[in-house]
């Protein structure tokens, strides 16, 4: 009786290690293979996630007719201006961006749009000049977190395609100084105001090229003053010069992203 207790006891043992190692097994083989245990979808992390009811995926935003009601959530990525109880904001998801202007907006508020909050904006799709936004907003501040990482659209300028990408973080790699003419047909490196008309202070406007065509590019003055790093970086350029550039992919006929980062 003792001994067909032991062998039972045995026996119960020697499963009890198979299955240990089988177990050991594939945790080893998931290891190997590279698969991870943790969420690689957080939008800590990605910025990829379930829309809220009623909220639009940005497919939805796209495909929406003008002076349509849209509702999105969305990440600041940087604040315009603020004035009046309004504000104007960039703002991103993993799958597009958002021009909120003018976005109906306490000041005590605006203090709350810090770089990567999540909030919620219900508005009216609009156009202006060939930019897309939305305007007459309020918005609503969400728990979330997440900052985009600057896409490089070097390759899409002069493009159709460039237009998809419209109010995203961009980058911009290896592009060259063309000369601007000044008030007394100079060659200069910028403008103060589209026509040089302008002082320190105002928006600067600067032309770039890639592969034998010239762009406009412009240092938006409400985003980043004249006290920015980037607007002395502009004012510090010469013709010639070879520079990358991070900014947002603003519209107004045609191309003209506005800058953020220069080196």
């Amino acid at each position: 009786m003792k001994k067909t207790i032991k062998r039972v006891l045995v026996l119960v043992v020697c499963v009890a290690m198979v299955f240990a190692m089988a177990a050991c097994s594939k945790k080893e083989d998931s290891s190997n293979s590279g698969e991870s245990t943790t969420d690689a979808t957080s939008t800590e992390s990605t910025g990829a996630e379930e829309k809220g009811e009623g909220v639009m995926t940005y497919a939805e935003y796209a495909a929406a007719a003008l002076d349509s009601e849209v509702t999105i959530e969305a990440y600041v990525q940087a604040k315009q201006s603020w004035w009046e109880d309004k504000a104007t904001v960039y703002a991103q998801d993993a799958d597009g961006a958002y021009f909120l202007y003018n976005m109906a907006c306490s000041e005590e508020d605006y203090e709350k749009l810090v770089e990567g909050q999540k909030i919620k904006v219900t508005g009216y799709k609009a156009e202006w000049s060939g930019e897309v936004e939305i305007i007459d907003a309020t918005f609503e501040v969400l728990d979330g977190n997440w900052i985009a990482e600057p896409e490089d659209v070097t390759a899409l300028l002069g493009k159709d395609e460039l237009i998809d990408h419209q109010n995203k973080k961009v980058s911009f790699t290896g592009m060259t100084v063309e000369p601007k003419k000044d008030a007394d047909g100079n060659d200069v490196a910028f403008l103060y105001s589209w026509d040089g008309s302008g002082s320190q202070g105002d928006d600067l406007y600067f032309d770039v090229s890639k592969d034998g065509a010239t762009y406009t590019f412009t240092v938006e003055s409400y985003l980043c003053g004249a006290d920015t790093d980037v607007y002395k970086a502009v004012e510090g350029l010469s013709v010639g010069d070879t520079i990358d550039m991070e900014g947002f992919l603003y519209w107004y006929e045609g191309v003209n992203p506005h800058i953020t980062a220069i080196k």
